[in-house]
């Protein structure tokens, strides 16, 4: 009997599910086509029908894992400083899908790393992240909940703290659990909001030594 169109998309579901438990459980260190062969149960002889090369396998699961942290439920996002909050929020490990997520971006950043194109396509995901975190921070200062100063320097400097307490969480998960995340992320947040003159002065001082 000849395969139709709707099995072939209930293989590639399949697929995509294989592929995104290997990444899950093994990182994308243990990213094979043996490995998701196993996990769908199948002969890497099928798989290469779908993947002829490695790289071929490598591409279509950052795909997969934009897809999946794009559609990823999304908090309210609020006005001002409550929007930057959500947004913030929003990539911390803070439920179990969350914290599968976070684990697979960051074990692939060592494939990125060594790879001259993925590491300009992840420089410019993270340059797209720090202009939606910049916008947000702009109208928060609009509205008179932060202070003046650059938005792009303070959402740089948001998305570097965030990004280190995803790590932190990752490899701790005990000390940092997602009540003490959302305390770092808020004692953060208020310590934005009570920056002052002196902080910029002190930069600019700093610049001129």
């Amino acid at each position: 009997m000849p395969r139709t169109k709707g099995d072939h998309e209930a293989r590639r579901r399949d697929v995509s599910a294989a592929v995104w438990q290997v990444m899950a459980t093994r990182g994308f260190a243990g990213l094979t086509l043996r490995a998701v062969a196993a996990e769908l149960g199948a002969t890497t002889g099928l798989l290469t029908h779908y993947f002829p090369t490695k790289r071929a396998l490598v591409g279509y699961a950052l795909d997969l894992l934009e897809q999946r942290t794009l559609s990823r439920p999304r908090r309210e996002t609020g006005q001002g400083l409550t929007a930057l909050r959500n947004a913030l929020l929003d990539i911390l490990p803070l439920t179990p899908k969350a914290t599968d997520t976070n684990r697979i971006w960051v074990s692939s950043w060592d494939t990125a790393l060594s790879d001259p194109d993925l590491s300009a396509d992840y420089a410019r995901k993270y340059a797209r992240s720090r202009e939606q975190l910049t916008g947000r921070v702009a109208a928060a200062q609009e509205l008179g909940e932060l202070p003046p100063g650059d938005p792009a320097h303070i959402a740089a400097g948001a998305q570097s703290f965030v990004l280190g307490l995803v790590v932190q969480a990752l490899l701790d998960p005990a000390s940092f659990p997602p009540r003490r995340q959302v305390e770092l992320l808020d004692d953060y947040l208020a310590a934005l909001t009570a920056r002052d003159g002196r902080a910029e002065g002190a930069r600019g001082v700093a610049a001129e030594c």
